[in-house]
């Protein structure tokens, strides 16, 4: 089977270091094996973000020297999230079918009170308050405000090897519990748009940051009820500040704005990324071209990336 890599950001800002980070990886992966590289939109919250910021990502990732093969403004508007909503009411409707969903009232703030952080990172395992609720408890709470969706999941181990991280295993109901696939909007949710489209625009393999490593297994079980095919998937190391805070859209940190005015070339940044992430022994610079020559999975660091503190001057 052809490989299919695709880079699929979200145009809440400009793209930082990390981002590119994990472009750079996806690019290169998919371009040492000859195959297909995909730019695919993912603004499923149009209003936080704005066609102009999906504009100046592409003219960042051309400048940096990343092409790709279908996508982008191009490609035409199947490439934006938000305009596939037809797309996910298909496959909403075949979960719906299995009786697998139900509505959602509990507020963010209910969530939170309810259950203790899980895990590392915080998130909360939802306790299922709302999975019981009669058709008449139903009707009553529609009356007063617009459900969520939830997704329901079985009391099942799901356990794959990543290609960075290696295996990973999750209980899908004591660590994941039932999850939002359509919010209480109507905008659909990330787990289900991101199956759906990745299947459909037919991704074998999904690069992306280690802290969307825990979505995967809810993303496992959503392929598989569906009947569709699940790529394989490669979760690399977050880049960090030098006091291991995680470089972030919000904070401003290092975005292409800034390293475009202050290297004005993108050689002198591919090198420096090549060696934080373990490609090259120093960071001169070089171009992409002449990592995917040598590109290999192997090379990659498993460990999160501190950047130097020189990096980070002004």
């Amino acid at each position: 089977m052809a490989v299919c890599g695709r880079f699929a950001p979200t145009p809440s800002g400009r793209i930082h270091l990390g981002n590119i980070l994990c472009a750079m990886l996806s690019w290169l992966s998919v371009r040492a094996q000859g195959g297909r590289y995909l730019l695919r939109i993912e603004d499923l919250d149009a209003m936080r973000c704005p066609r102009s910021l999906a504009d100046q990502i592409e003219d960042d990732l051309a400048w940096f020297g990343i092409d790709w093969d279908e996508g982008g403004s191009a490609g035409g508007e199947q490439w934006y999230q938000s305009t596939r909503s037809p797309v996910y009411d298909r496959y909403f409707a075949r979960l719906e079918q299995q009786g697998l969903l139900y509505p959602c009232f509990c507020s963010r703030a209910e969530l939170h009170a309810a259950q203790a952080p899980h895990r590392s990172d915080g998130t909360y395992v939802y306790a299922g308050t709302c999975r019981g609720l009669t058709p008449e408890q139903v009707a009553e709470k529609r009356r007063k405000r617009s459900p969520a969706m939830r997704v329901r999941v079985p009391d099942r181990i799901v356990s794959f090897t990543d290609g960075c991280q290696g295996v990973y295993t999750e209980n899908l109901a004591h660590d994941c519990g039932d999850f939002i696939i359509r919010r209480s909007d109507g905008v659909y949710g990330y787990q289900l748009a991101v199956v759906v489209d990745d299947a459909e625009m037919g991704v074998t393999e999904v690069v992306r940051g280690r802290d969307l490593l825990e979505s995967t297994p809810r993303q496992l079980y959503l392929y598989e009820t569906l009947g569709l095919p699940a790529p394989d998937f490669y979760h690399i190391p977050l880049l960090t500040a030098p006091d291991g805070r995680r470089l972030s859209k919000r904070d401003g940190d290092l975005d292409l704005g800034v390293l475009r005015m202050r290297f004005g070339r993108p050689e002198p940044i591919v090198g420096m990324l090549a060696a934080a992430a373990g490609l090259r022994p120093t960071a001169e610079p070089v171009t992409l071209a002449e990592l995917a020559e040598d590109f290999s999975w192997d090379k990659v660091s498993r460990a999160d990336i501190a950047l130097p503190p020189e990096i980070l001057r002004t």
